[in-house]
């Protein structure tokens, strides 16, 4: 903000525009609230960003802008008041002239979009001043404490309590259990909140978000290897130790820090309310899962259950997980997720049984059955069956995409892991596991690629410049494979997981069908 004023006082536009870009919500909401007139708010608004501009030479501190600027805006609105000489228009009016004026909206979600946004208006004017202007703010503007704390000049601790006045009267005020929800569900956080999401990244872009509470990092790659339904079975846990050791690289004692994790999962009744922050890929949807499966479980008492779940975001084009958010954007989604009800519970509990079965039929029955609690499940057990040997060549979607891919002309695996991710986004693959997939393709007798330039691939924190330089082609093999010439599987003896599958090449009686996205018996 410094750097803002500095350039406007210079006579800079683009800080010009960057200062009124920041502050207009802020300056609305404290204008609104004075005038309760929609245009002369508005007016008024102008008028003190045309009066600080003017002015701004005079400022000593640039860090005293805002409370500085607020002074001004209020000044402006009283004179504004002194010579008012027509009747005030309500908000309700101009918010019904905006629905109008869209031609393309359904007659029917227009009148009850407008009485929504009439009741919601009411219900908020019958709030005490201070605790409007805060709601306006943060829940609808979508500021942080601290701007808003900086623009007000009232101390952090305080509008967190007038939002949570303000959301208590909310809740008994609202006639409509659409609009009470929405304030029950809305949120700034505080000690008695848990995070749970996935990737380190994400995780301290959350931090920075200024939204408040404690963050679990759940660091698990139900993808890869074996998993089952009791994960926490120390049995289990330690063969999936091993496993995870010997084909990514990953010491077995950094694996079984996951226990912690476990443990404590085990000692929630510190908090009141819990958020799970996933996406819509397979990787994120198994994690999401397993928590549902364990929460399914567990007598939450008084806490409440939360779930962001989401595929996109607006300013980004190719969205692929929240780490690419800037932490102003991840802040913007706070409140936006929804109490998880009893029946999304089950769901993901059922998820997580089907996906972590030994038994084939069972991953076909889950695939049958509807699935509408979760929306991005169906999609992510599609791609989770969609690994497994197909019909026509006896190549999964990996194996699949990955032989297309360098046909086309990409060589180098760097290069290849982002085409590849990209066109199977939703299995949400990180390097480390695309990496054991090609080895598994470029070994043996049944080698699908061969690799040149490198000796290996890499794996665990292992970086190898000769790798990064390799490049990759098809072998005779390859060819014929995708020529459908021959069938994979009547070359391969290995034996991997899927899911809970226990998958063994040359013992297989089903394939995946991909064009009708279900199994079918060999």
């Amino acid at each position: 903000m410094k750097s803002w004023i500095e350039g406007a006082i210079q006579g800079e536009t683009e800080a010009y525009e960057q200062l009124v870009t920041h502050f207009r919500g802020m300056a609305l909401a404290v204008a609104y609230q004075q005038l309760q007139d929609a245009y002369g708010a508005e007016d008024v608004v102008q008028e003190a960003f045309t009066e600080a501009f003017a002015n701004l030479f005079k400022l000593e501190k640039p860090e005293a802008f805002p409370g500085w600027f607020k002074i001004i805006v209020e000044r402006q609105c009283y004179r504004w008041l002194r010579r008012k000489r027509h009747s005030v228009v309500p908000m309700q009016e101009v918010e019904t002239v905006f629905l109008e004026e869209d031609q393309t909206r359904n007659p029917e979600a227009q009148a009850i979009q407008k009485e929504l946004q009439e009741t919601l208006r009411r219900s908020i004017a019958q709030l005490p001043s201070s605790m409007q202007v805060v709601v306006e703010l943060f829940y609808f503007q979508g500021y942080t404490l601290k701007e808003i704390s900086d623009f007000l000049d009232v101390n952090v601790s305080a509008l967190k309590k007038r939002l949570f006045d303000a959301r208590t009267k909310l809740k008994r005020s609202l006639p409509i259990r659409n609009l009470a929800s929405v304030f029950n569900e809305l949120h700034e956080g505080g000690k008695g909140m848990l995070h749970i999401m996935n990737g380190d990244h994400a995780a301290n872009r959350l931090r920075e978000s200024g939204i408040q509470g404690d963050i679990l990092v759940w660091k698990e790659l139900y993808t890869y290897g074996p998993v089952t339904t009791a994960m926490a079975d120390s049995s289990a846990r330690q063969h999936r130790a091993v496993v995870l050791e010997e084909e990514l690289g990953i010491p077995q004692k950094v694996y079984l820090q996951i226990e912690s994790l476990d443990e404590k999962l085990r000692s929630l009744q510190q908090y009141k309310e819990i958020v799970l922050w996933f996406e819509y890929d397979l990787y994120d949807q198994t994690m999401l899962s397993y928590l549902l499966h364990y929460f399914s479980g567990q007598d939450l008492q008084n806490i409440r259950l939360n779930l962001l779940c989401i595929d996109s975001y607006p300013e980004v084009e190719h969205f692929r997980g929240l780490g690419q958010l800037t932490p102003k954007q991840i802040g913007s989604l706070s409140g936006n997720w929804h109490v998880i009800e009893k029946q999304e519970l089950q769901a993901g509990k059922q998820f997580w049984e089907a996906y972590s079965s030994s038994d084939i039929w069972l991953h076909q029955e889950y695939l049958k059955s509807g699935m509408n609690e979760l929306p991005f499940a169906k999609a992510a057990f599609e791609a989770h069956l969609s690994r497994l040997p197909s019909v026509t060549n006896g190549l999964g979607s990996i194996e699949q995409t990955t032989l297309e891919t360098i046909r086309a002309g990409i060589h180098r695996p760097y290069d290849l892991f982002r085409k590849v991710g990209d066109k199977l986004h939703v299995l949400g693959m990180g390097d480390l596991e695309y990496w054991a997939h090609l080895k598994r393709m470029s070994e043996g007798p049944a080698a699908l690629i061969r690799m040149t330039g490198a000796a290996s691939f890499p794996k665990y924190n292992q970086y190898d410049q000769a790798f990064r330089d390799a490049v990759l082609s098809l072998t005779e093999l390859g060819v014929r494979v995708m020529n459908g010439e021959v069938d994979w599987t009547t070359f391969r003896e290995d034996e991997y997981w899927v899911g809970g599958l226990h998958v063994e090449s040359h013992h297989l009686t089903w394939r995946w069908n991909p064009a009708e996205k279900m199994l079918c018996e060999k």
